[in-house]
């Protein structure tokens, strides 16, 4: 039975934003963690009725934090005061164990014991992300936040290292926790394939890159590497790229159809726009292979995905992605265009190279599941509460 006398606070700023990784990660945890056989009572806190987002799973209620005196000022203010003031003071109000803040914004003079999700440290590893005075200001109120914090969650173990060397946390109030893919994500075939094909007119062979097209995704080196590939096969399948694209051409958002046309590949590159997650499985599924250059992840969700449509996958050798892709995948260094385009051509030609691959990605990626991810975020909650002294 589930243990409802342990109460846990999170905050729940991203409910119902189903389309940002952070509201991704907070509504699969919740409904984890209350599907456990010993999981907690958890107390969303957040502004506004929940409904209005998104119903809540059984276990799990709602505690509403009113506008603060700051809200005439603006959608950042408020923003901070929820996170500093008024989600802290809720938690303690409640009476629970242990607080948690899943996103890289926990309080700086925590009222309980707290626990924070560092997904990754993009603001403070690559320049470009903290451009403005008032994001390097919010991430110094946030990185001096997490030093407080009682234990810091991260996703990958290639991130815990970073997190102790750029935060200045002990290793031993850092732990890594890895995510998953969604029940959904599975080998898709037979007519929904072929549906999906007719739908956005991809031909039965085509390359899948999903995702952003920020700067670290390093799509301009992914370009370069299929016109040289291209240029001793051109034959090679069609590159389908699903996501927003950028409202503006700039140096932190390049649109990604300039930078094709620039490296002379625009034909045979189809832009699908932006998916809905329905579509994705099928997407992953019917692709020869699913190539992602990204420089900085800190987990990098979307390679797990297609893995475990049974998807073969080349990635970007650095970060968190290695460990994510494990044995799915072959590796490329991001700036490295001839290994790029080596294993390019190596997924369009080789089937036995992608028939291994893809056996090995979904045994890999069946070792990653929600329940796994809340029974060790559980244990986390258990260790910070038994420390704090608090049954």
């Amino acid at each position: 039975m589930p243990d409802r006398r342990f109460r846990v606070a999170i905050n729940a700023a991203f409910w119902g934003q189903e389309t940002v990784g952070s509201g991704q990660y907070l509504h699969h945890l919740v409904e984890a963690l209350v599907a456990l056989e010993n999981g907690p009572q958890v107390v969303l806190v957040g502004q506004g009725p929940a409904a209005a987002a998104r119903p809540l799973p059984a276990g799990a209620t709602w505690r509403a934090v009113p506008p603060s005196p700051w809200r005439r000022l603006g959608e950042n203010p408020e923003k901070v005061w929820f996170e500093q003031v008024g989600f802290p003071r809720a938690a303690r109000a409640a009476g629970v164990a242990v607080a948690h803040v899943p996103y890289f914004a926990s309080p700086r003079f925590p009222a309980q014991p707290t626990v924070v999700t560092v997904h990754d440290l993009i603001p403070l590893v690559l320049p470009g992300y903290r451009s403005s005075a008032l994001v390097r200001g919010y991430m110094r109120l946030v990185a001096a936040a997490a030093r407080r914090a009682d234990l810091v969650l991260t996703d990958a173990e290639a991130t815990v290292g970073e997190i102790v060397q750029r935060l200045g946390v002990p290793e031993g109030r850092v732990r890594a926790i890895p995510l998953a893919a969604g029940s959904a994500y599975r080998p898709v075939r037979g007519e929904a394939l072929a549906a999906l094909r007719a739908r956005y007119g991809l031909p039965e062979r085509y390359f899948l890159y999903l995702g952003g097209f920020d700067l670290r995704r390093n799509l301009a080196t992914l370009f370069r590497a299929l016109a040289l590939a291209r240029s001793h096969d051109a034959n090679l399948p069609t590159l389908a790229l699903a996501g927003a694209l950028p409202a503006v051409d700039s140096a932190f958002a390049p649109d990604p159809r300039r930078l094709a046309a620039e490296a002379g590949v625009a034909e045979g590159v189809r832009f699908l726009g932006r998916v809905p997650e329905e579509d994705k499985p099928a997407l992953y599924s019917g692709a020869l292979a699913f190539l992602f250059p990204s420089r900085y992840e800190g987990f990098g969700l979307t390679v797990l995905e297609a893995l475990a449509c049974g998807t073969p996958a080349a990635v970007a050798s650095a970060t968190s992605l290695p460990e994510v892709a494990g044995p799915g995948a072959l590796l490329a260094g991001p700036d490295d265009v001839a290994g790029w385009a080596e294993a390019i051509a190596c997924l369009a030609a080789d089937e036995a190279l992608r028939a291994r691959l893809r056996a090995l990605g979904l045994e890999h990626a069946a070792r990653f599941s929600w329940r796994r991810t809340a029974q060790e975020t559980l244990a986390a909650y258990r260790w910070v509460a038994d420390a704090a002294g608090i049954a």
